[in-house]
């Protein structure tokens, strides 16, 4: 039996979040991140629900990639404060550290908390998700949680709050839309539901990601990314992802790259690898990436043809939006690195999200993707 469940109320739309203060809930407790408070965001969301009488707490302490020990902090907290509502303010670390922090706090007999999350990033699209992604800093390990007690009540995809994003993060986490709506797409455990929602992610980054890393100011470009960060959420939620995933959750604990970079460098051997490209015979995978990449008007005269194309389509992309495609450009040794494969691929093999490869990887398998990254790209 499949089944399809969604359980987040999606708000969507320039000014959007004007309509938080309409909310249930009388004590709220605002989790973000040190910029979210000094800029003035977090305060103008207590300032809307304070209107309504809600009492309000902030805890800006989330850190990038966040660590138990964040969650703890936040956890301790909320005991004394006693929120009926947590909303989460900012990128996926600040969603994750909400989604964790609420998930614990339930489990330890509190009442079970309305959870709110606002996405300042496209990218991640854990505002709709049951993920959230945890590391441990002394074992150089990212630990992924899935419980569906951990998917948000309601998200707010206010573009406005994306327009001050950088370029670089604007690119790194579109690039992890698109690998989310890619994964999902040849998950063994994608359906015809799941598809239709990574299906358009994926044609949305494909049509806007430059524009939104050229000129941050463009609110088209930034909606319509902001729906492609939450239609892929919704995708792999249901379908889960696969091996880019848990290679870019033990390739950013080892060596601290964004997360959105990892899937970006690594998504074309990945593919490569899953459609058995440099196999006699394609594998089933292929047959799948060929269909994205007739829906992007990418084709040639065979399946495996077309998926080469859908790649060198993909790296055309990274280089327009700046995203380098050698490990040594992001300062990190080569000697190191090499170093670090073989840990990084037993971490990558037993990684939940794995399980859903569309081909199951040997350790030596993962280590020749890795390896991959010190030649230059897919060639």
């Amino acid at each position: 039996m499949e089944q399809f469940v969604m359980n987040t109320k999606v708000y969507m739309g320039a000014s959007c979040l004007d309509h938080i203060k309409d909310l249930p809930g009388k004590k709220a407790y605002l989790i973000c991140d040190p910029f979210m408070v000094k800029s003035g965001k977090a305060k103008e969301i207590t300032d809307l629900l304070e209107e309504k009488g809600c009492r309000t707490e902030i805890f800006g302490e989330v850190v990038p990639d966040p660590t138990i020990e964040v969650v703890s902090t936040a956890i301790s907290h909320m005991k004394q404060f006693k929120p009926d509502t947590v909303i989460a303010l900012g990128g996926g670390s600040a969603i994750d550290t909400a989604k964790a922090a609420s998930h614990i706090y339930t489990q330890m007999g509190e009442e079970k908390l309305y959870l709110v999350a606002v996405p300042t990033t496209s990218g991640t699209g854990s505002e709709v998700t049951n993920f959230s992604v945890i590391s441990d800093t002394e074992a150089q390990v990212k630990y992924p949680l899935r419980s569906d007690l951990m998917v948000p009540d309601a998200a707010f995809l206010d573009p406005h709050v994306t327009m001050s994003v950088p370029p670089h993060i604007t690119a790194d986490t579109g690039m992890d839309v698109l690998t989310h709506g890619l994964e999902a797409f040849v998950s063994t455990n994608a359906t015809d539901f799941t598809d239709a929602f990574g299906e358009k992610a994926i044609r949305l980054v494909w049509k806007h990601l430059v524009s939104a890393v050229d000129d941050g100011s463009d609110l088209d470009a930034r909606t319509h990314m902001h729906n492609a960060s939450c239609l892929a959420g919704l995708a792999f939620n249901g379908a889960s992802l696969g091996l880019c995933h848990s290679m870019a959750h033990a390739l950013g604990a080892r060596f601290h790259i964004p997360h959105g970079r990892s899937n970006a460098i690594l998504l074309p051997h990945v593919i490569s690898y899953n459609a058995g490209l440099e196999e006699t015979s394609a594998y089933p995978a292929c047959g799948r990436y060929a269909a994205i990449a007739n829906l992007l008007f990418i084709g040639a005269g065979t399946e495996k043809a077309t998926v080469h194309g859908l790649i060198r389509q993909i790296k055309n992309l990274l280089n327009r939006v700046q995203i380098p495609q050698q490990i040594t450009d992001l300062n990190i040794d080569k000697t190191e690195f090499l170093q670090a494969v073989p840990e990084m691929a037993e971490k990558a093999r037993f990684d939940n999200c794995t399980k859903t490869n569309p081909r199951v990887p040997s350790t030596e398998d993962i280590e020749g993707i890795y390896r991959k990254l010190c030649k230059g790209g897919y060639e």
